[in-house]
């Protein structure tokens, strides 16, 4: 699987739990070293630089670094929903997706198959791949493993979810989260420091950091945007996202337990206005509702 998950076991995300993934082992990110993929299909959801029209070519993967307690896609993050399928027919879903004229490819959760995703986008180039690829991730990556994909990513979409360690640790098990999305989207940027786009308005290069607001934490959801707009500005886009889903896991917490309210939601974007943001992305109407959540049936993933 690459030198970062062979012999001496994987270490491809922060966690580093040194899994024998080749030997059937599963890592914290409850993957051994089958690739598994959940869907690949066409997807509206995204934001309208990324989606577009005629939609965004997101391919869900099993499995995740992180594990949120809240997650919204538990189904595949846990690794309970998902194909194995070789590199080659990755390549091959890749392609299919661009004749279906998907406005690019959007790589969901795949930092914990990163050796082998690499592998089949040269190999999807080589056969004619040309759409932009995205990297849509928790934001929880090493540094080296993003490197891994220099020159192969166009667009990165990742989420920065926590800057007060305790409340990663509380909700992810990941106090190390704030200094580690730093350090990635750092690297994200170095590898796209400007914003391009196609005369549809169609992002061709560049980055996109997310915030998905939690209910009851709109201090920290300023703290994140006044730092990311202090230090990138027009480099990056921001997207302040309200479409937060309490799901059965969470449903007696006393604020994740509900959805984040119009009040909320407003004082995060009045506050972005304040300071300068220009460059970013909101949500409008009703989003937090289960229906965005797509099926994770297999659909476009076995021949």
């Amino acid at each position: 699987m690459t030198d970062a998950a062979d012999h001496s076991g994987c270490f491809l995300c922060p966690r580093g739990c040194g899994a024998k993934r080749e030997a059937g082992q599963k890592g914290r990110c409850h993957a051994d070293s089958r690739l598994m993929v959940a869907r690949a299909a066409l997807h509206m959801w995204e934001e309208p630089c990324i989606s577009g029209e005629e939609g965004s070519g997101a391919v869900f993967f099993s499995g995740c670094a992180l594990g949120c307690v809240y997650c919204q896609n538990r189904e595949i993050s846990r690794g309970r929903a998902g194909t194995a399928i070789t590199t080659g027919r990755l390549a091959e879903i890749f392609l299919e997706l661009q004749e279906q004229q998907a406005n690019n490819i959007n790589l969901v959760t795949a930092g914990h198959y990163a050796p082998q995703t690499a592998e089949a986008l040269r190999e999807a180039k080589r056969r004619g791949l040309k759409i932009p690829v995205v990297w849509n991730s928790s934001g929880y990556e090493r540094v080296e493993t993003l490197r891994m994909l220099e020159g192969l990513v166009d667009v990165y979409l990742p989420d920065f979810k926590y800057m007060d360690r305790e409340l990663a640790r509380r909700l992810s098990s990941a106090d190390d989260y704030p200094e580690t999305a730093w350090e990635a989207v750092r690297e994200m940027v170095r590898q796209q420091p400007a914003p391009e786009f196609d005369g549809r308005g169609i992002m061709k290069k560049g980055v996109i950091v997310r915030h998905l607001l939690l209910p009851g934490h709109v201090r920290e959801a300023k703290e994140i945007i006044r730092r990311l707009h202090e230090t990138y500005a027009d480099q990056i886009y921001l997207s302040i996202m309200n479409q937060y889903t309490p799901m059965e896991a969470v449903k007696e917490d006393r604020l994740l337990g509900r959805r984040v309210t119009k009040r909320e939601y407003e004082r995060v974007l009045d506050y972005a206005l304040e300071i300068g943001v220009e460059q970013g992305f909101f949500q409008e109407g009703e989003t937090a509702r289960e229906s965005f959540i797509p099926a994770f049936d297999g659909s476009g993933v076995s021949k």
